[in-house]
């Protein structure tokens, strides 16, 4: 089964469903302190607090998605959002942001670093981070993010006669994955899938963690193609989920992905045309590895019973980077 999130609000990822939610919740908790009483969720939404909410200023780093959420809600709830993207994220993501009325923000630097800097920014200016990621001391945004990403695995959960063996998890900070996985263990108990968490060889912070099991970190040396997935700084808080539930850690090289692209956007016989972004595949990617590789199929337990979860996190979020991997051939694969 593969769960397609591309279509999601029209903003082209399950991000969609953590940014905005938790910026609702923090406006939720910002306005009830603010006027010494509790306002609900759905007055905040249908803009009884806009002046309340006009002086609340929120602010995170982003590869794309997670800030084209909170950029999208921003605007919805009246409130002035700054987005801190790093060097090498696209320009016509961070366009995308542009027209959600963000102010976005260039550095130098990796995601990593971006992150950084909008804490000193929000620090100095009094300014609300809200993040998908978690570190000491900060937990209560990240922890709405990934409640507004259940969404996602209720929507599975509600389709499925049966558990899944296994399911493949592409990860950044873990926040997504750690959400899933908690949630399957939820709903199916001793019946829970085996969850495999994939990542970039380039941003292997999640693996790094198994291998130590510990909470470690990476330095991003080169920049993956698969720039959703471009973290060196594991969630706190995901990570504590995943060093219980999750079974498997595996990376993998970028030049797998356009071909995994390009077999979703080109499928051969009766298989649905699905356009994904590069950041969707890497589950993919390992399982049709698996399917060639006796070894690494051993490894996973993988056999011909198996019932196999997938959840295509993003769909074309960057149309250029998307044509040039369709137009591209065997050299990149």
């Amino acid at each position: 089964m593969y769960k397609d999130e591309g279509p999601r609000f029209g903003l082209g990822s399950f991000k969609a469903l953590g940014g905005s939610y938790a910026a609702l919740r923090i406006l939720q908790r910002q306005i009830s302190n603010l006027l010494d009483r509790k306002v609900s969720l759905r007055d905040i939404r249908l803009g009884k607090y806009y002046r309340e909410a006009a002086e609340i200023t929120m602010v995170s780093a982003t590869d794309g998605n997670h800030g084209r959420s909170l950029a999208w809600g921003c605007q919805r709830f009246g409130v002035p959002c700054k987005i801190y993207i790093h060097a090498k994220v696209s320009e016509e993501r961070a366009s995308a942001m542009r027209n959600f009325d963000a102010e976005v923000i260039r550095i130098n630097g990796t995601y990593d670093d971006s992150v950084e800097f909008s804490r000193i920014e929000a620090d100095k200016n009094k300014w609300i981070v809200v993040s998908d990621t978690s570190w000491p001391g900060y937990f209560e945004p990240p922890r709405d993010v990934m409640l507004g990403y259940g969404v996602l695995t209720s929507e599975i959960n509600e389709k499925l006669t049966r558990a899944p063996t296994h399911i493949f998890l592409q990860s950044a900070c873990g926040g997504f994955a750690a959400s899933v996985a908690s949630a399957l263990r939820h709903f199916w108990g001793d019946q829970t899938p085996r969850v495999v968490i994939v990542e970039s060889e380039l941003a292997a912070c999640l693996f790094e963690c198994a291998k130590a099991n510990k909470l470690t970190s990476v330095r991003i040396q080169e920049e993956t193609i698969m720039a959703g997935l471009s973290c060196g700084e594991p969630s706190d808080m995901a990570w504590e989920v995943l060093s219980e539930e999750a079974s498997d850690f595996i990376t993998i090289p970028d030049k797998i992905v356009p071909p995994t692209v390009r077999l979703l956007a080109c499928p051969e016989g009766n298989d649905p045309v699905i356009k994904a972004g590069e950041s969707a595949v890497a589950g993919l990617a390992v399982l049709v590895c698996a399917s060639k590789q006796p070894r690494l199929r051993e490894k996973l337990g993988l056999d011909m019973n198996s019932r196999v979860l997938l959840i295509g996190t993003e769909g074309v979020t960057d149309t250029e980077i998307f044509a040039r991997i369709i137009k591209g051939g065997k050299d990149d694969g």
